[in-house]
Order: C-alpha cells, then sequence, then structure tokens
C-alpha cells in the first residue's frame, strides 16, 4: 500500500479538537525545539504533557535528543506549546507529515511560532556557540522538487501561492536582537538559513557551493515548517545554534 499523499483538514482538526479536550491551556505561542534544544520546554510553567506516541494522527520522533512530548504551560505569562523533538524528511515522512503539528497548532489558537534548530555554520565570521537569527532561508529541497504544499490547496489553511519574501517576521527578530543585546549577549547573529534533506552532512564542496549562494548557515529542517506556517498565516521567528563550522571553507 502506497503512502497517503496528504492529510484531510477533518484530521488536523480531529488531532486539534483532542488536545484542547485534554489540557486547559489555550496556545498563542509555538516553540519547536531543535536537536538538543529540549530542554526550552523544561522553562513552561503550569506543566502538561502528552507523548506523540498517545496523540491522534501525531508522527514519531526517532531521532536521539528529541524526546517525542508535547508540552503546554505558560512562559512569561503566555500561554504556550512546545515540542521537544520535530519530524524530519530523513526520517522517512513526507513533508505534509513532517509539518502537521503546525497546521494542528494554526487550529488550536495559535498565532505565532518560534522554530529553533542547530546548525553548522557556514558564515566564516560564525564562531561555534554562536545564536543565529533567521531573516530568510534557501530551501534546497523544494528546489528538488518536494514541497509540504503540494497537492490539492486546503483553502481553509491558506491561499495556492503564498509569499516567502518576508516569511521570517521583522518585528519578532528586532525584538529577539534587541533582547539579546539588553542581556549581554555577544554571539547573536543574523543570517540566511539553508535546508537540506540529510541524513548525510555536507560535502567540502557542497559547503563551498552553499556559501557562495548566499547561506550562512546550514542543517535538516526548519524550511518545511516555515512554508506551512507562512501559508497559515502565523508570525515566524527562526533560531539557529550554532553547533560546528562547516569544513573546507
Amino acid at each position: 500500500m502506497s503512502e497517503k499523499e496528504s492529510c484531510t483538514y477533518e484530521e488536523y482538526k480531529q488531532t486539534s479538537d483532542w488536545l484542547l479536550s485534554k489540557t486547559k491551556h489555550r496556545p498563542i505561542v509555538a516553540i519547536v525545539c531543535g536537536s538538543g534544544l529540549g530542554g526550552l520546554g523544561e522553562l513552561l510553567k503550569d506543566q502538561q504533557a502528552f507523548n506523540y506516541c498517545d496523540i491522534p494522527n501525531f508522527p514519531k520522533s526517532t531521532v536521539p535528543g528529541h524526546a517525542g512530548r508535547l508540552i503546554f504551560g505558560n512562559l512569561s505569562g503566555k500561554p504556550c506549546v512546545c515540542m521537544q523533538g520535530r519530524f524530519h524528511f530523513y526520517e522517512g515522512y513526507p513533508l505534509w507529515k513532517v509539518t502537521f503539528p503546525v497546521r494542528v497548532f494554526h487550529l488550536m489558537g495559535v498565532e505565532a511560532i518560534i522554530l529553533t534548530n542547530a546548525a553548522g555554520g557556514l558564515n566564516q565570521e560564525f564562531s561555534v556557540g554562536d545564536i543565529m537569527v533567521i531573516k530568510d532561508h534557501i530551501n534546497m529541497v523544494g528546489f528538488a522538487g518536494q514541497n509540504p504544499l503540494f497537492g490539492h490547496n486546503e483553502d481553509r489553511f491558506g491561499p495556492r501561492f503564498p509569499p516567502m519574501s518576508d516569511a521570517y517576521n521583522k518585528n519578532m527578530r528586532s525584538l529577539l536582537l534587541a533582547a539579546g543585546k539588553e542581556l549581554g549577549y555577544n554571539n547573536m547573529r543574523e543570517g540566511v538559513y539553508c535546508g537540506l534533506g540529510g541524513p548525510n552532512f555536507e560535502t567540502i564542496a557542497e559547503c563551498r557551493f552553499l556559501n557562495k549562494l548566499g547561506a550562512d548557515a546550514v542543517g535538516m529542517s526548519t524550511v518545511h515548517e516555515v512554508v506551512v506556517a507562512r501559508h497559515c498565516g502565523l508570525r515566524i521567528l527562526g533560531i539557529s545554534l550554532i553547533t560546528n563550522k562547516a569544513y573546507g571553507l
């Protein structure tokens, strides 16, 4: 039997309704934790957690460093939902399934999404440990003919041809950079993230190529979630933690 090509609106709604019936929280902000960044979820107060395996229609996270839990709670007085672990194209999931939670969050009332990831630094001015606020992206998986919006467009989520030129919310980026400066962080950067399919890391030639294209950091996630979040009209903030420097640059 072949893999189904998409998910119906009713299936997204079933999942969002189930979650709303199980939690008192009504999140307006969603946070997606990248590899090794699941500790962000522990910052939420008045927590209520669900394992992905217990949530109807939800995919399962298979990557080490991704706990596979959805945590509801409050952060600085704001009701939030936090994904401790995301889904990746290289796990064998179709992109509509990789991005399944984004549409569920939208139906739950989420207005803004914060996407975090661990990334390799292509910009030679970046150092390991730097935080890069994403201002734009290069979707190499999209160039290769894979997009989470392929197929029938569900107008209840968004338009057939959503713009991506301003996907990363400028006000949210400015707020984060200002907050970092106020807190004395000197390792805050701003740059372009390149999303690849993985799971193998990049060759030296590929790193040089991506750097010449204008990419400052490279990873295997985030861009697909951004496409779907933008389609839903969510405000988007993307953050990369530079965990290694690319070879050969």
